[in-house]
């Protein structure tokens, strides 16, 4: 009983819960309820496609597969802002694939068996994924089969199951492509040319002509006897909606603060510098000098003449016509302060070719020993590739053979292997990093060039909780005059004096804003504010405070008449206008039978062009309805005055010529050319047929 007593109390609450819920579904009526629990899950989705909702921890299932992938291929745990980026764009097309892609292939009777899938990995079929991986490729870029055979035959044996893991990533990477590929056969089959298409190709380019022609441009100034009707701008928007159709976007007003040093800032940096320059000409251990008394700590990368340019041409300038311990006084560039002192000049090569063995221990006496141990048995002849793939941590299966880390440079290197570009070939050492303990060789490296290796003493103006304040103060004085509202906003904008800046067409999560990075705050409040809104201060970077106005908002889709009717207003205008000045030729020049007789009076000039080819219109830089009418016009016959794209066009074909340039070859070849360009967008016309909604902004 008192067991009983116990669950009783402590299922007490979910028990109350599930009362409530059961009286709740008793009260609402079944559809309302459902639609509230429908509401309430989807605030956790990610997206649609093909209406089915994809969860948020479907998504993060996703995520967590490919950090791992990345990990196994980079050889690295952590993940920077673009890698993070990486992954989570391939989550997302991962679940393209499964959803929209795959069924769209799986309908049309396509599949991957396992016996064609096994003769790609392993068969005579090679699949294009084994092709590229770098894994099973020699130094000359040649697959190698004993590789794949080498790696398969190990998965059994790595009990940490990442081979398994990195194997299924290209099996299923093997089976999409695969699919991909019969689907495109598929749809290259059925895009059959007949024989009249080839031939009317082949005519329309072999035939070519010599034109004289005059043309009077439109123009540019709106024509103000002109005007357009309601039912104009109606009818013009039922036939071309679809022309309109937009995707999801925000324009915006703001005025941004820019958090600047003040001169008393400056001042201070300067005097910080001159305390302890002194003590930096003579320390004798400027490593942790300057971890101390520098903003920026001592760079072991050793620079060759030019490269110091980019931080600072004095430092450039300095640096190579001085020997070791010459010292650069203190000098100002901008708001920042510098001193400078040679503390190395070495031979050093650009790059070098890296292997490692990590071992792992959270006992350093272990590892260590371990380590000694191992560097004995490859000083006593032992591969060093063997070695390594028995007693390393990483296993990295991209790696061209056990342990090998391939070619670093100073700026692209694992922290801490900085000691390599000093390092001679073939010498064994250890170095410690936050992933372990290391045994290190150098195997080739490139001709050494001198290097100079330079502490830099640096102090940066920085700006004081004052100068924060100050200009914080500003921006919130804005947000408080603005109270919310556009109109306050642009009374206030006047009366402080200020500068607004419009940046329109703010796509939804757009991580930069105008050249601001790091804004995604920016577009998140835009898209959650309504029209004429006006933000609270918006601080990016730590550096810059916003205050931004909503100005328009565009959602996806095809938008109301009302959004776009300024524009159909223009176009119809502009249309008529252009009808209007056609006519207006026609009758001026009426009765005119030479273009010398019509240019005189038009006062324009008669221009000559030779080669006109209807099947180039695309190609070349002629106006499409010119020399569309070219081509039907009846050769050594005035032509026009006809409406072209940018101006009105009367004309002679003077000559016509039929050459047989262009072959069949030619016409299925440029055929097949438009079929490559309807692949590229295939995948997003079946991403838009399945209806896919990326809702991703809300969570990232």
């Amino acid at each position: 009983m008192a067991v009983l007593e116990k669950i009783r109390v402590k299922m007490g609450a979910f028990i109350t819960l599930l009362i409530g819920v059961a009286l709740l579904s008793f009260i609402i009526d079944a559809d309302t309820f459902q639609s509230a629990i429908s509401m309430f899950s989807s605030k956790n989705d990610i997206g649609e496609m093909n209406g089915k909702a994809i969860s948020y921890r479907d998504f993060q299932k996703k995520i967590d597969y490919y950090t791992q992938i990345h990990q196994l291929t980079t050889g690295s745990s952590a993940l920077d802002e673009q890698g993070q980026e990486m992954v989570n764009q391939s989550a997302w097309q991962e679940l393209i694939s499964e959803n929209v892609l795959i069924p769209a292939i799986q309908d049309a009777g396509l599949a991957v068996g396992d016996d064609e899938l096994f003769d790609l990995s392993q068969g005579s079929k090679i699949s294009p994924v084994l092709l590229r991986e770098q894994s099973f490729v020699t130094p000359d870029g040649q697959f190698s089969r004993e590789k794949l055979v080498d790696f398969i035959k190990a998965i059994p044996q790595d009990n940490s199951g990442n081979l398994a893991t990195y194997w299924q990533y290209l099996e299923n990477g093997m089976k999409n492509e695969q699919m991909f590929t019969k689907y495109i056969s598929l749809l290259a089959k059925s895009n059959i040319s007949n024989p009249v298409e080839l031939r009317r190709t082949i005519e329309e380019n072999n035939v070519t002509s010599d034109v004289s022609f005059i043309i009077q441009p439109y123009g540019m100034s709106p024509d103000t006897t002109i005007s357009v009707t309601k039912q104009e701008i109606r009818e013009y928007y039922n036939k071309n909606k679809n022309n309109f159709e937009q995707k999801a976007s925000r324009d915006i007003e703001y005025v941004v603060f820019e958090v600047v040093p003040s001169l008393q800032d400056v001042n201070i940096a300067e005097a910080d510098i001159n305390k302890v320059y002194d003590e930096f000409v003579t320390s004798t251990n400027l490593k942790t000098f300057l971890a101390r008394n520098s903003d920026k700590a001592l760079n072991p990368y050793f620079y060759k003449a030019g490269e110091l340019a980019a931080i600072s041409p004095v430092l450039d300038s300095f640096a190579f016509k001085a020997g070791v311990s010459s010292v650069l006084p203190v000098f100002q560039e901008g708001s920042t302060f510098r001193a400078a002192r040679i503390s190395a000049i070495k031979q050093v090569p650009d790059s070098v070719s890296v292997q490692h063995i990590l071992i792992q221990n959270a006992d350093k006496a272990i590892a260590k020993a371990k380590a000694d141990s191992l560097i004995k048995l490859i000083e006593g002849g032992a591969d060093f590739s063997q070695i390594a793939a028995a007693n390393s941590a990483d296993k990295n299966p991209n790696a061209a053979s056990p342990g090998d880390l391939g070619w670093m440079t100073q700026s692209y290197n694992i922290p801490g292997f900085d000691t390599c570009f000093v390092l001679a070939p073939n010498k064994l050492i250890t170095i410690e990093t936050s992933y372990g303990l290391h045994i290190v060789r150098v195997k080739e490296r490139t001709k050494p060039v001198t290097k100079v290796q330079l502490a830099i003493l640096q102090k940066d103006a920085v700006a004081s909780k004052e100068t924060f304040q100050t200009y914080y103060s500003k921006a919130n004085d804005l947000v408080s005059k603005s109270d919310g509202k556009i109109e306050k906003y642009n009374a206030a904008v006047k009366e402080m004096t200020l500068s607004p800046v419009p940046a329109n067409g703010i796509a939804k999560g757009a991580k930069t804003v105008a050249t601001y990075k790091n804004s995604r705050e920016i577009s998140r409040w835009a898209f959650e504010a309504e029209v004429g809104d006006v933000s609270q201060i918006i601080s990016v970077d730590n550096k810059y405070f916003f205050v931004v106005a909503l100005t328009a908002a565009r959602e996806e889709g095809i938008p109301e008449l009302a959004a776009v009717e300024s524009n159909i207003t223009a176009i119809l205008k502009k249309e008529k206008s252009n009808e209007k000045m056609l006519a207006n030729i026609a009758e001026q020049v009426k009765g005119l039978t030479t273009l010398d007789e019509i240019a005189g009076k038009l006062g324009s000039a008669v221009s000559k062009q030779t080669g006109i080819s209807f099947g180039a219109i695309g190609s070349q830089s002629f106006d499409p309805k010119f020399v569309g009418s070219v081509a039907g016009a009846k050769e050594n016959t005035l032509t026009g005055p006809i409406g072209g794209n940018v101006g009105v066009y009367i004309f002679n074909v003077d000559a016509r010529q039929t050459g047989a340039f262009f072959t069949e070859d030619d016409a299925k070849a440029r055929a097949n050319q438009m079929f490559g360009y309807q692949m590229q967008s295939l995948p997003s016309i079946l991403e838009k047929a399945a209806g896919v909604k990326d809702y991703r902004t809300n969570f990232f």
